[in-house]
């Protein structure tokens, strides 16, 4: 059984995270981990632990994300064979490969839609989940971590309308303006942010940050110009933005590829926080970021999951993780995590060597 040994800490989990976002002086990096199933049910039996939360205490991840349980009617019905969202509606099936099994998109409910199938698709109704029970998970933590609302799926505009209508489809209607459809995708947004402004009222003084969402680039550009962007997108960006503003929190957006075209725009509108960074992505090293962007936005992610960490040896990801390491801590406000979910076919070895690095060298003098 293998153990990572901790860095000495003089914080909370919560007071780390707070004054990270601040650029302030902390005893060690903040720690994130996501995982698929596979690898994450590996690291588990590595450590000797069996839950979830007992995983975090192993690593030292210092925040837990809090959500109000869907107590609505069933708003969409499940093929044979499928399996389906029902917050959202996308479609998936199972795909099994030799490191264990994904959920795929497909049949995409919305493709080749016409203005009715958009006016008549259901959406959840914020008032349909049990906020209660989001206080109580908040209140269980006793302060003692950060805690946040929202995730990366919010509203992340062009890829989760794109598990319902195909990424063609969703391409075009942005472009082409198409109104049905940008109404649309205007009341999925409007859902996501009557829900967190409803979580945020409920767990008042609880949470710590907004998490929001929004894929814009591929590995070599853009997905998007930047005028639609500041068209289309940026204006539900600014709404919860805004949000988290007002409920005094800062917010973070998930942005997977090549990015950083966007993060003035970000600054501008008041997001105070980038996660994922891809560092083999075009303009997205973390000497460019940390270059253009350092003291302005914190950073969160930039230890690739399809770089070392996958296909690597365990002194190559300490390598990566403690070059990383050198450059981000340099201008404060980051947040040591992988770029996406850890895939399954990492070996288990090298996310314990990559934990132990952030403990290792994430320390500050």
């Amino acid at each position: 059984m293998e153990k990572i040994q901790k860095a000495p800490e003089t914080m909370s989990s919560r007071e780390r995270v707070i004054r990270t976002f601040h650029y302030e002086k902390t005893d060690r990096v903040t720690i994130g981990y996501e995982a698929n199933a596979g690898i994450d049910a590996r690291v588990k039996q590595a450590l000797g632990v069996s839950t979830t939360e007992d995983l975090y205490q192993a690593l030292g991840v210092d925040y837990r994300g809090i959500s109000a349980p869907y107590i609505g009617k069933q708003l969409f019905e499940v093929p044979e064979g499928r399996a389906v969202d029902q917050l959202e509606g996308c479609v998936m099936r199972k795909v099994e490969h030799p490191s264990g099994f994904y959920w795929d998109f497909c049949d995409f409910p919305l493709k080749d839609a016409e203005d009715e199938d958009f006016e008549t698709f259901p959406v959840p109704n914020p008032d349909d989940f049990d906020y209660d029970a989001a206080l109580e998970l908040a209140k269980s933590y006793g302060g003692k971590y950060a805690l946040h609302v929202g995730n990366a799926g919010m509203p992340d505009i062009i890829n989760s309308n794109g598990r319902l209508m195909g990424m063609e489809d969703v391409l075009c209607h942005l472009i082409t303006g198409n109104e049905a459809a940008l109404d649309f995708i205007r009341r999925r947004a409007a859902f996501h942010l009557g829900m967190l402004e409803r979580l945020l009222d409920k767990c008042k003084g609880y949470i710590d940050f907004l998490w929001m969402g929004e894929d814009l680039g591929t590995q070599i550009a853009p997905l998007i110009s930047l005028n639609l962007y500041r068209s289309t997108l940026k204006p539900i960006h600014r709404q919860f933005a805004q949000l988290a503003q007002a409920y005094n929190i800062p917010s973070i957006i998930h942005t997977c590829g090549s990015s950083s075209w966007a993060y003035e725009d970000f600054i501008e509108i008041g997001i105070k926080g980038v996660d994922t960074l891809q560092p083999e992505a075009a303009n997205m090293s973390p000497e460019y970021l940390a270059g253009h962007f350092g003291g302005r936005l914190n950073f969160r992610g930039c230890i690739s999951t399809a770089g070392p960490l996958a296909y690597g040896t365990r002194d190559e990801v300490v390598e990566v993780c403690l070059k990383t390491l050198e450059i981000m801590m340099k201008c404060r406000g980051y947040h040591f995590a992988p770029t996406h979910a850890i895939q399954d076919n990492t070996p288990t070895e090298n996310v314990i060597a990559m934990y132990q690095a952030a403990h290792d060298f994430g320390r500050y003098q």
